[in-house]
């Protein structure tokens, strides 16, 4: 925690601070461990004090777990006056700001916070979220182990004339009994033609002999999530989806391969994105290759053609590589895996889930 701060601290001279306010449910978890989430709280930081401002429903708990660090616990159900009174005790006369704010806080800052003057600091926290430590990394791969076993387990147990929402639930009650605490999106379970749908949420359409299925899912466990796709077939597909597949499959692994500390995010999607060309099917890849997970199931940075050159894979990130085909009327094919960059090479934290393609044969 205090190296965190200590990270914040360093850029109030070049952003002419002498505070930040923050807001983000994930950023005041990243900085003092709150989990009350946005509009439960505030964590206002100076230049020698913090402090996390939330109400009595939270006392008991963050007096116990912030008793040995820095950070002052305010407790009140008046969350921006305290903020206000706080920023001048700590001698706060330039305060930033997280650009995410809604605009009816931003108007409250702006007219309420008498005497300090309020400036914008964008994406500050989630460019500090990109890097993990160690400790961090031990936990997304902790949560990968857990859904990668509960993915296997699942398997045996599918067959077709499942509907998309069954598979779902399934998924959700064997992860869940590994450890998982609760999904970080809404599982997507696209068969058939929904598989075009790249954020094809589970319905209760029926799963037919021949349909491709999409299964993009990501659990939190101990706060940190993991985000995996498989796309496998119930019964046979057609030449054109096996075909398909194999493009896919071939972008992932060059992409995996390919990646390196200080390569450009913009060339690690290059990566994938020319195989998927080569083969005819660029039009048909319509999002970027991936991005960081963490405390958040997309954090920075998004690996896009069209990211600032200054974006580049660094030690310590975790990153989704996830390239696509999706050809309407037909149907998907994603696969998507976690790769911790390092120093001394990659490690893709789901490869415990073969990216062949499975073929549920019942």
């Amino acid at each position: 925690m205090e190296q965190r701060l200590n990270n914040v601290r360093q850029v109030f001279e070049p952003l002419k601070v002498d505070g930040i306010l923050v807001t983000n449910s994930f950023n005041m978890d990243y900085l003092t461990g709150f989990k009350g989430g946005a509009g439960d709280g505030l964590v206002l930081i100076g230049k020698d004090n913090i402090a996390l401002i939330t109400d009595d429903r939270y006392e008991e708990e963050y007096r116990a777990k912030l008793a040995d660090t820095s950070v002052e616990l305010l407790i009140t159900r008046n969350y921006w006056g305290v903020a206000m009174a706080a920023a001048k005790r700590f001698k706060i006369d330039r305060l930033g700001f997280e650009d995410s704010i809604m605009f009816r806080d931003f108007d409250f800052l702006d007219e309420n916070f008498d005497g300090v003057d309020i400036v914008p600091v964008p994406e500050l926290f989630e460019t500090l979220r990109e890097v993990k430590t160690d400790a961090e990394i031990s936990k997304i791969e902790h949560a990968t182990d857990i859904a990668v076993s509960a993915f296997n387990d699942m398997l045996p147990e599918l067959h077709v004339g499942m509907t998309e929402r069954e598979v779902a639930n399934l998924l959700d009650r064997l992860i869940k009994a590994k450890g998982a605490d609760k999904p970080s999106f809404d599982t997507i379970v696209a068969s058939g033609a929904r598989g075009a749908l790249p954020h094809g949420i589970y319905s209760d359409k029926v799963i037919e002999a021949g349909d491709m299925v999409t299964i993009d899912f990501g659990y939190y466990v101990d706060g940190y999530t993991s985000d995996i796709t498989r796309t496998i077939a119930f019964g046979t597909p057609s030449d054109e989806m096996q075909k398909v597949y194999e493009v896919v499959k071939q972008a992932k692994e060059a992409t995996v391969a390919g990646l390196k500390l200080g390569m450009p995010v913009s060339q690690v999607d290059k990566l994938a994105r020319d195989v998927i060309d080569a083969a005819g099917y660029g039009a048909n890849f319509t999002h970027s290759t991936g991005h960081g997970i963490g405390l958040d199931i997309h954090e920075g940075p998004v690996l896009s053609k069209h990211a600032d050159a200054q974006d580049v894979v660094r030690d310590g990130m975790i990153l989704t590589i996830e390239p696509a085909i999706y050809i309407e009327g037909v149907g998907g094919v994603r696969i998507e895996d976690d790769v911790v960059t390092t120093t001394s090479g990659n490690k893709n934290l789901t490869q415990g889930i073969t990216t062949d393609l499975i073929v549920i044969d019942k």
